[in-house]
């Protein structure tokens, strides 16, 4: 079937040069973690799964994997379900706050992540209420980066949502909690998902942030890579992106086939 409305070649050319530039770094990355020499080189001098192994016995990367990965599924659950919250408020309330609460939620993404993180360092420091520098600090600093991605993408879910529908539950007996669980939650869940899993992806890369809120004994993997590449150049943190990457490629892919992109841009 011919195309209705064709992207132009040259589209597609810089579409795919674009791409392509994308890709050149992922690439070097992964090359770089599979080289058989002794440094962090590249091209690599050989191709080896020996740096890959040694992330899985490493006293630094792994432990830091798992803090990154724990960490960013908290901060998904948690965000999820304040992030879901705060949408249906702002979609649904007619204060005049709104557009100044709207724009305080997305604040933390508009922000870059260095002054964002200085500025909740200076404020657990100033408070003294026990955050700087521990777990529960760098969480909410992470809630405070991801919710807005979880936020956006349900409000753009709820435009569409006739609200009748769950009107007409309420009508025939249904509580407000259970209307909002039974009508409202499913036909908002793709938007959800994809505000979970945006938000699982930004917490596990975080890094401007999380350098102003961890400890040496609190090292995310992002942090614990700058470390080794700043310090020993050593081929094991190129073995650790590897792992980074097919994770938020999984991610990533997961969100394109529960979001339909596909059938969003025809719809356009």
């Amino acid at each position: 079937m011919n195309e209705i409305n064709p992207v132009p070649f040259a589209f597609r050319l810089l579409a795919g040069l674009a791409l392509l530039v994308l890709l050149v770094p992922v690439a070097i990355v992964v090359m770089a973690g599979l080289n058989s020499g002794e440094y962090l080189t590249f091209p690599p001098e050989g191709i080896s799964l020996r740096w890959v192994k040694g992330f899985f016995v490493s006293p630094t990367f792994l432990p830091a994997f798992k803090l990154s990965f724990g960490l960013a599924l908290v901060t998904t659950l948690v965000s999820t379900v304040l992030g879901t919250l705060a949408a249906v408020f702002l979609t649904r309330t007619r204060s005049r706050a709104r557009e100044l609460l709207r724009g305080l939620f997305i604040l933390p993404v508009i922000l870059p992540g260095v002054v964002l993180g200085l500025a909740l360092y200076v404020f657990y420091i100033w408070t003294d209420i026990g955050l700087a520098r521990s777990l529960t600090g760098l969480l909410i600093g992470h809630v405070l980066v991801t919710m807005p991605f979880v936020i956006a993408t349900v409000t753009a879910s709820l435009v569409d949502f006739d609200l009748s529908i769950e009107e007409a539950a309420r009508a025939l007996g249904a509580t407000a909690a259970q209307a909002f669980v039974k009508v409202t939650l499913p036909n908002i869940a793709s938007g959800i998902t994809a505000g979970t899993i945006f938000a699982f992806i930004v917490s596990f890369g975080q890094f401007e942030l999380t350098l102003f809120l961890s400890t040496p004994d609190l090292q995310t993997l992002p942090i614990a890579m700058y470390t080794s590449l700043r310090y020993a150049f050593e081929p094991t943190a190129a073995a650790a992106g590897i792992f980074a990457i097919f994770l938020v490629t999984v991610s990533t892919l997961l969100t394109s086939r529960l979001v339909n992109l596909k059938k969003m841009l025809r719809r356009r």
